[in-house]
């Protein structure tokens, strides 16, 4: 088979798509009839030196493809694979593979690396490559061994800690893997190759070194050499020696004291005069230094008896070495920077850092900035005039508004006048910095604002000319008007201030939105974003014409988007992301005008004509529209109300669609929402479609393949179809009830130490609580006694999470009102069981101390229907 596999390998890769196609079908019949087999061959094929690299390179991809993927459920799938394998012959592959690593083809050590820690990842936590540490190491402490080897090594523990956890290995495994990197680093090796690939392994590995960075001796020597890697004549080992500085800056921040002179006197070197990939780095440090600063004054704890983490204050005592350094990398503009996206500079760089200083240090930052701004922001050398502008928006941020407002008010008519400036670069920055002193400087609720009606018609005036400027401009000026709009929300008397201009900026927006040049940039969306928050930030009362008078216009640009001509892929995906933005505008004018009852007719009456659309834009197949029309319809349906029923027929097609697509698993969410929409405005008229619904939901909880954000929603779900048929959901309560019991034994498995599972642990238990809360509802007035067989069950599950620390308000709120539904709703059936549960006392004086009101509210109130219980049966 061995020559076979070489030809197929080779003819996969030709360009004879005929060729290419068996080949790629011999591959796979290989695979599927006997993949121990196809494994070992391509592991065979990746080590032998006399193979043409084209087929060793491509058999070492397919393997570590068999391995690994992207998608949890498929890589779930492959390990069970591999762990199937008889023990001789992944011995044998792993064997090809430690081999492979003194290849003569850097290609082939390489992928061979590679594929060493994909098995890895999946033996070292089962205990089942002990070996392979020792081997590795073996590699490097032997004199005799090439230079490609020891570099290969390298990578390989680098990979493989990069794969595994830092509590699979032991600790002497730990220090040894250490101990071959830092040495490899060391400038004694001298090889360039060596100490690239030992400083990568050590960023890989600086996790594992929780206990070697308390030891003192052993920090200082890493470090020792870290530092001297950051000077090494080659900029790639530089650059990944002060990667490593930025890792060891969040990660080990409690322990550098002793080194931040010297780091500051490397880090600073590299900003002046070094390559830029260099400097990038070297301003990450400080940046990650600053946000650990950061959080740690947003946690610190008063109480002196608390051990709170040391904060040392880096940034405070380098700050006046520190700002002048950043300030120059701002001059270091490149011509084509807001052309592009994807672009990430040392300006860029030096700005975001300075705003992550001054969130740190707050008012101590404003003297060292500003002779900067005020020296810079007149000169005719555009690059200096826009590092000015830069630098005095970046540093909004953090100082007290009595420090900032002085200067942003003298400041703002400059910056409007700056927005004329000659130079595009400084009329984007301009307009960037306009946009966040409204986000910081504008909020009228609390009583500041650095707009006023004397100056109001200036600026806008300025933006909506400054909007038809070059669409990278553009895109900002939207950024503007949208923190513009959004000050003026609830601001009591001042919201009327925007009102006269909001016909104007809305003409603008849908004019820019319009623009032909747009499709190269983000600016439709923006526009379009934008006008939402106009739309939803405006005062309702005098703005509800202009917002009935734009929905016709908005339902017509929809309207003309089903009927373009597609004859491309591009152009279905241009027409879909259009089709997505108008669907949120609409929704955006459908929760507007249906929140008071003078302007819901508006709605009533366009509804029939809006529903037709969005049916014609679910034809359209598209899933990022599908996400934003199904919210469209969830709003539509709440607006509506039991008038939504006369769309159910032809809705309930694509409504089943979505909670079908299981790919797509956003869409899948929403859709799950929507059904709570229309169990909501529908109520017991939703029961022909329930059958349905429910097969669908429990279906999608049985999913493996379905992402497990969805699964939340999907018991909140219960809770509403409960709510809307009442006694009808008797037929699938011994379907959902184990469902429901299934997922809080999961919730009391789950690892208290990974704050994401701690977070979906939340949501679990808070959907599980609210589909009890639905059923035990809907059941109260007629059936009741259908959940007596559950309630002891549902009282340990309250009791569990009653004991747990981690849980949020909203689980509380959610586990307390069950408490009371279940008193409310099973009367003195229950009286036993909470005559059991000392835990109840307990849970609700905790909660009538909280100083939240609305659990204070519910708790008063479960207290109530437990007494009712015992005074009813006294």
């Amino acid at each position: 088979m061995s020559f076979e596999i070489t030809q197929f390998l080779l003819s996969a890769q030709l360009a004879d798509a005929k060729v290419r196609t068996e080949a790629e079908g011999n591959l796979r019949q290989f695979q599927e009839q006997n993949l121990p087999s196809f494994l070992l061959s391509l592991s065979v094929e990746l080590s032998n030196n006399e193979k043409p690299i084209e087929s060793r390179k491509l058999a070492g991809i397919v393997l570590k493809n068999s391995l690994d993927a992207k998608d949890a459920t498929r890589k779930e799938h492959l390990v069970q694979q591999w762990v199937a394998i008889d023990i001789s012959i992944k011995s044998q592959i792993k064997d090809f593979l430690l081999k492979t690593l003194g290849s003569s083809a850097a290609e082939a050590r390489h992928t061979s690396a590679q594929v060493v820690a994909k098995i890895a990842s999946i033996e070292i936590p089962r205990k089942e490559w002990p070996e392979l540490i020792g081997s590795l190491l073996v590699n490097m402490t032997q004199q005799d061994r090439p230079t490609s080897l020891k570099q290969a090594t390298l990578e390989t523990l680098g990979y493989v800690c990069e794969e595994i956890s830092h509590q699979d290995l032991e600790q002497d495994e730990v220090n040894s893997v250490l101990t071959a990197v830092v040495q490899g680093m060391t400038v004694t090796e001298n090889i360039p190759e060596v100490r690239l690939a030992a400083t990568r392994a050590l960023y890989n590995a600086l996790d594992f070194a929780q206990t070697n960075f308390e030891n003192e001796m052993e920090r200082n020597y890493i470090m020792k050499v870290i530092c001297e890697t950051t000077t090494a004549k080659e900029a790639e080992i530089r650059q990944a020696a002060f990667e490593c500085l930025v890792s060891i800056a969040s990660t080990y921040y409690g322990v550098l004291e002793p080194y931040m002179q010297t780091i500051f006197e490397l880090t600073s070197n590299a900003v002046k005069g070094d390559d830029d990939f260099v400097s990038l780095q070297a301003i990450e440090f400080w940046s990650s230094i600053c946000d650990e600063e950061v959080e740690l004054q947003d946690f610190e704890v008063p109480e002196s008896g608390d051990s709170s983490p040391p904060h040392f204050c880096f940034i405070e005592k380098a700050l006046s070495s520190l700002v002048p350094m950043l300030l120059e990398t701002l001059l270091k503009q490149e011509e084509d920077q807001d052309q592009d996206d994807g672009i990430w500079n040392l300006s860029m760089a030096g700005g975001t850092c300075l705003g992550l200083v001054a969130r740190t240090v707050g008012d101590a930052i404003v003297p060292l900035v500003m002779p900067f701004v005020e020296a810079n922001i007149l000169k005719t050398d555009w690059r200096s005039r826009e590092a000015a502008t830069y630098a005095f928006g970046s540093i909004l941020e953090g100082p007290s508004i009595e420090k900032l407002a002085p200067m942003v008010h003298a400041g703002l008519d400059f910056l409007l006048n700056a927005m004329r400036d000659e130079n595009s670069h400084v009329k984007d920055t301009t307009a960037w910095t306009l946009s966040r002193v409204f986000e910081l400087l504008h909020t009228p609720s609390t009583g500041f604002s650095v707009i006023s009606p004397a100056n109001l018609q200036r600026v806008v005036g300025v933006l909506l000319e400054s909007i038809k400027d070059a669409s990278h401009v553009a895109e900002k000026v939207c950024g503007a008007i949208y923190y513009l709009a959004q000050g003026y929300e609830d601001a009591g008397t001042s919201s009327s201030f925007l009102t006269p201009y909001l016909m104007d900026i809305i003409s603008c927006l849908i004019a820019t939105a319009d623009r032909t040049d747009c499709s190269d940039s983000k600016l439709r969306s923006s526009a379009y974003e934008t006008l939402n928050e106009v739309v939803r930030c405006s005062n309702l009362i005098e703005t509800s014409h202009i917002i009935s008078h734009l929905l016709p216009v908005i339902m017509n640009k929809l309207g003309q988007t089903v009927e373009l001509q597609i004859v491309s892929s591009d152009d279905r995906e241009k027409q879909g992301d259009l089709q997505a933005l108008l669907c949120g505008v609409l929704q955006v004018i459908i929760q507007k005008l249906s929140s008071t009852d003078e302007t819901k007719p508006v709605i009533m009456q366009a509804a029939d004509q809006m529903m037709i659309l969005f049916l014609k834009v679910f034809a359209c197949r598209s899933s990022t529209v599908h996400e934003e029309a199904m919210l469209a319809i969830g709003a539509l349906a709440y607006a509506t109300g039991p008038d939504f029923g006369k769309y159910m027929p032809e809705f309930y097609k694509y409504l089943e669609m979505g909670l079908q697509n299981f790919e797509e698993y956003q869409v899948c969410g929403i859709s799950v929402g929507v059904v709570g929409d229309i169990c909501r405005a529908l109520d017991d008229k939703v029961l022909p479609y329930c059958d349905g619904i429910m097969t669908h939901l429990l279906k999608d909880l049985s999913s493996g393949e379905l992402h497990r954000s969805v699964k939340p929603p999907i018991f909140s779900c219960f809770g509403d179809v409960a709510l809307a048929i009442g006694e009808h959901f008797e037929k699938y309560l011994p379907y959902a009830i184990p469902m429901m019991q299934g997922a809080s034994e999961i919730c009391a498995q789950m690892d208290n130490s990974d704050e994401e599972m701690v977070e979906y642990g939340n949501q679990l238990r808070r959907s599980i609580f609210e589909a009890y809360s639905g059923i035990l509802q809907g059941f109260k007035n007629s059936k009741p006694d259908l959940m007596l067989p559950h309630a002891s069950h549902v009282l340990q599950f309250i009791e569990l999470v009653s004991r747990d620390t981690e849980r949020e308000e909203s689980v509380t709120k959610a586990a307390v009102a069950v408490l009371g539904d279940l008193a409310d709703a099973l009367g003195s059936n229950v009286q036993i069981l909470f005559k059991d549960r000392s835990f109840c006392t307990e849970f609700l004086g905790e909660c009538l101390q909280s100083d939240d009101e609305q659990l204070k509210e519910t708790a008063t109130w479960t207290q109530g229907m437990i007494g009712r219980v015992f005074s009813v049966c006294g």
